[in-house]
């Protein structure tokens, strides 16, 4: 089994951030967001809120997924937080060129420590952070905290493989036309990932269900639930 390599937690510099935008996540990002917008359409179909209108974005990077996001569900705004200000720098350009300033706002913020209050925003979404943190289990702790009772949680990120050949076959598989330094970034995210039974237990100290943690592909777990 392969052991967890844990990798910087900020991924903060300008290199990181222009070489993390470069990266072509559209369909990544496509499928999060129909995933996404998905669940909560069943959660609504089964008499809870659904996709309600603030939504928060943790780790949110150069804020692709708030874009894609807006773009499909007209009511929803989302403040989109990340801690590595060349990464928010880079956000900026992203969002005036999408022209959505209006709809999305970015906050520099810990994930692990918000100042928000207790049951703040109606969805709470997160894609690709929990890899790089090296205490995950706060960060879980603070997205349920957040969530409105009855709102939406939607996170997302890399699984770890079995084997380091496992992860370089993912590299090569999704990554193989990339820079160099891009598929060293994918392969020290794959060492640094959780696998889906530590992530059931996370959320099961917290009251959820293992069955709320699933893989979504051969390559990503999911966290889906309704906040209690």
């Amino acid at each position: 089994m392969l052991k967890r390599t844990l990798e910087p937690e900020l991924m903060d510099t300008l290199e990181d951030a222009r070489e993390y935008n470069r990266m072509d996540n559209t369909n990544v990002n496509r499928q999060f967001t129909d995933d996404l917008i998905a669940f909560a359409s069943r959660c609504q179909s089964a008499g809870y809120d659904g996709l309600a209108i603030d939504v928060a974005d943790l780790g949110t990077g150069t804020a692709l997924v708030p874009i894609e996001l807006c773009r499909r569900v007209d009511s929803v705004h989302v403040l989109a937080i990340d801690d590595a200000v060349n990464m928010l720098d880079q956000a900026v350009y992203n969002i005036e060129a999408a022209n959505m300033h209006d709809r999305i706002t970015l906050a520099k913020g810990d994930a692990k420590a918000l100042v928000y209050e207790d049951e703040t925003f109606d969805t709470t979404i997160s894609n690709s952070l929990i890899h790089h943190l090296p205490d995950p289990v706060r960060c879980f702790a603070e997205m349920h905290r957040i969530t409105a009772a009855g709102g939406i949680l939607f996170v997302r990120d890399l699984a770890r493989p079995d084997s380091d050949a496992a992860a370089q076959q993912l590299v090569q598989q999704y990554a193989g036309g990339a820079t160099d330094y891009c598929k060293q970034l994918f392969l020290q995210s794959l060492h640094a990932a959780l696998r889906v039974d530590e992530v059931q237990q996370i959320v099961g100290d917290l009251g959820y269900g293992k069955q709320t943690v699933t893989m979504s592909s051969d390559r990503h777990w999911t966290w889906a639930a309704v906040r209690p």
